[in-house]
């Protein structure tokens, strides 16, 4: 891990960076897209606020359930937007590669050395996964395969080995994955059939393996399902560096946005939407959803330059890395901390989980300034 200053590429918890398009022809490569560091960095204050402490602030509240739901995962099969933090994640690992792959080959990189670059990424993000997931365990090391960070790892490996493939080539891989993730669950069914929370594939595979199953269903071979999340936002990033307008890639985006989320819906009575399994409909519904989310930050950014708005996702952005890894291991130490001048505003009932998770990210935020306005940016 280094510092690097404001002038060199700065990281995030993607492994690559985005570069900016001005104006509505290809940007030269070292440029950055602003509207994608934006959209890295929302998610990032969606996941760092703890979800504004918004579901243990409603969820016994009878009208106001519904929304308390949003801010926590499906138990099973369903899809909320706390479910879709880590689909944009992986979008946005994949949109920056085409960019900063680009951006590597014009200073002269080889594919060889191209591939070096992504295998340390790869292999850096699979030990700080491991190191975070790890931390304070009080019942011995146990090394695990599910966390974001391992997840992106694998993903980017297996699509960077399709970013050398033709188009056509890509897209029958893409088939190909898509049909064995989801086709192994009803090749090999559990007690309870091809979906069984406990003995599904992808369940059994970890025990085989590892000699023990992730609490909450997770499996490692939902990195098959993730890969192809980080597939489509490759081909996104491959497409906004064609030369375009604003306008036309903004459609462009949405009707993908629209044909994605209608396909998962189909297909949902088939593989139902289980986002622990990363199955077919949760796939396609989730890619529908973060398409439209980044086509309305892109069309505000860039399309009618309204930046100004971004600019704390843009300082939050700008070091996500090293905000996620604070907020895996310190964050509960700091709401604690805080919790002794704030009371956790217990006067305001279940509603103080609202004020005292805004505190703790109004100073993880400032501590996210301090290093912007310093120019210390982490980077692997």
């Amino acid at each position: 891990m280094a510092t690097v200053s404001a002038a060199a590429t700065a990281s995030s918890a993607a492994p690559a960076s985005a570069t900016a398009l001005a104006g509505t022809a290809t940007p030269p490569a070292a440029e950055r897209l602003a509207s994608l560091d934006a959209f890295r960095g929302l998610t990032m204050i969606l996941l760092i606020s703890h979800g504004f402490g918004i579901h243990p602030a409603f969820k016994d509240n009878p009208s106001l359930a519904w929304l308390a739901y949003q801010f926590e995962h499906a138990p099973w099969i369903g899809c909320t937007l706390w479910d879709l933090i880590q689909p944009a994640f992986t979008f946005i690992v994949g949109a920056a590669m085409p960019f900063a792959f680009a951006s590597r080959q014009s200073r002269g990189d080889s594919r060889g050395r191209l591939f070096g670059h992504v295998a340390w990424r790869a292999l850096f993000l699979l030990a700080l996964s491991n190191i975070l997931s790890n931390w304070g365990s009080t019942s011995g090391l146990k090394p695990q395969f599910i966390n974001v960070l391992c997840q992106i790892a694998f993903g980017y490996l297996l699509c960077f080995a399709l970013w050398n493939l033709a188009p056509r080539a890509q897209a029958g891989a893409a088939l190909a994955l898509f049909v064995v993730h989801n086709g192994l669950f009803f090749l090999s069914p559990g007690p309870g059939g091809p979906f069984d929370p406990a003995a599904n594939i992808g369940a059994r595979l970890d025990l085989a393996l590892l000699g023990y199953n992730y609490s909450g269903f997770y499996t490692t071979f939902n990195f098959l399902g993730n890969s192809l999340t980080i597939l489509a936002g490759m081909w996104t990033g491959m497409y906004l560096r064609r030369p375009g307008s604003h306008t036309g890639r903004v459609k462009t985006l949405l009707a993908w946005a629209a044909a994605c989320w209608v396909a998962g819906m189909a297909l949902s009575p088939v593989i139902p939407m289980v986002k622990r399994l990363w199955l077919g409909s949760f796939l396609l519904v989730s890619l529908g959803w973060v398409l439209a989310a980044f086509a309305a930050c892109y069309w505000l950014m860039e399309a009618k330059g309204k930046r100004g708005w971004a600019f704390p996702a843009l300082v939050v952005g700008a070091n996500s890395l090293f905000l996620y890894s604070f907020s895996q291991v310190l964050r509960g130490w700091l709401s604690r901390g805080m919790g002794a001048f704030t009371g956790n505003f217990a006067w305001l009932g279940p509603a103080g989980a609202i004020p005292q998770n805004l505190a703790v990210l109004a100073v993880m935020f400032a501590l996210c300034y301090w290093l912007y306005r310093r120019k210390i940016f982490i980077k692997i």
